[in-house]
């Protein structure tokens, strides 16, 4: 990766590393200390390109005896190096970026499709009862901190669980769940925005609510209500990113009225909700998948990105190349048989 030399002229440094990520340091003075690597490899490049001296001729040529080094075992151990020594310059000058922390208080909300599709048993059982297991699986890897509130929708959308940290209870009404018919996955997203509105504010921030997300299930796609994407967008606007999971497979069908219904999922629909409010779209077709991708989201509303202090970061670095290095100068020492 190419580094952009930092500009060592205001209160901090700043290295810029990769699109969109900015590194900048608490002691940019201490940068000048990269001019000792950059020594380093100027007087091996010259060292290196230095003819080799004219031998007299002996009776015995050492160099036909001995196997002769390999250059780039050399060349790549010279520049684990001094790669070491340019990231413990970086260290020393306390680089500073974002991070990924734990997030203290967050508030989550679970949005469950339940219409007459979720029957269906494509996915053993049935789809919603495997999403229910699934679900309150969830709600053990979410932090204990966080507010959690249950939303249900088929015609239309229920709050079945206001926001809270009572997973007891939350886990009892996702149990109690029954299927109703038809969808309206727009009244869902409605119906979970009023939810946050009912969270608790945040303690280290009086009259602020704290972040939230809206994790919605669904097998189907909007057949009655307002329409999803307005709500998605309403949701963005209001900073909650949707996370949809399209559960189910294309082979899933019911029986209305005796007769074999085909429901298909509706991934399209999905998609658009999750783009449109800045969540993320995830698609599961068993009871295993879905378990994986709500460990997933919990991991994604779990952290967040701070801009802190990450001298340790290249510390490990420094300390990695410079075990590499001495690994490329035992090998160049060794006489392996």
């Amino acid at each position: 990766m190419m580094l952009i030399p930092p500009v060592i002229c205001g209160p901090l440094a700043t290295l810029v590393t990769d699109p969109g990520l900015i590194v900048q340091f608490q002691r940019p003075g201490r940068l000048w200390w990269l001019l000792v690597p950059l020594v380093v490899v100027l007087g091996y490049v010259g060292l290196s390109a230095r003819r080799t001296p004219v031998r007299r001729p002996s009776r015995i040529d050492l160099r036909r005896i001995l196997p002769r080094d390999k250059a780039w075992k050399r060349h790549l151990a010279v520049l684990c190096s001094v790669a070491s020594m340019a990231s413990l310059v970086l260290a020393f000058a306390q680089p500073q970026a974002f991070r990924e922390e734990p997030r203290d208080r967050a508030t989550v909300v679970i949005t469950m499709d339940v219409s007459r599709s979720m029957i269906a048993t494509d996915v053993q059982p049935s789809r919603l009862s495997a999403a229910k297991s699934a679900a309150k699986s969830f709600l053990t890897e979410l932090p204990e901190r966080f507010n959690v509130a249950l939303v249900k929708f088929a015609a239309s959308a229920q709050l079945v669980v206001p926001p809270t940290t009572d997973r007891g209870t939350v886990s009892t009404a996702i149990d109690n769940l029954q299927v109703l018919p038809s969808t309206a996955i727009g009244e869902g997203i409605y119906s979970s925005l009023d939810a946050l509105k009912l969270a608790p504010d945040d303690p280290s921030h009086p009259g602020s609510k704290p972040p939230a997300a809206v994790v919605l299930l669904s097998d189907g796609a909007t057949n009655v209500g307002r329409p999803s994407l307005p709500a998605a967008q309403q949701a963005r606007r209001e900073n909650v990113p949707v996370y949809t999971i399209a559960y189910g497979t294309a082979s899933g069908y019911v029986y209305e009225e005796g007769r074999r219904q085909p429901v298909p999922v509706n991934h399209h629909e999905l998609a658009a909700i999750a783009k449109a409010s800045g969540g993320e779209k995830f698609s599961a077709e068993s009871l295993g998948q879905l378990t994986d991708v709500y460990k997933s989201i919990a991991k994604a509303v779990g952290q967040e990105k701070v801009y802190a202090e990450v001298t340790d970061r290249y510390v490990g670095y420094g300390l990695l190349l410079a075990v590499l290095a001495g690994l490329g100068v035992v090998s160049l020492a060794a006489r392996w048989p």
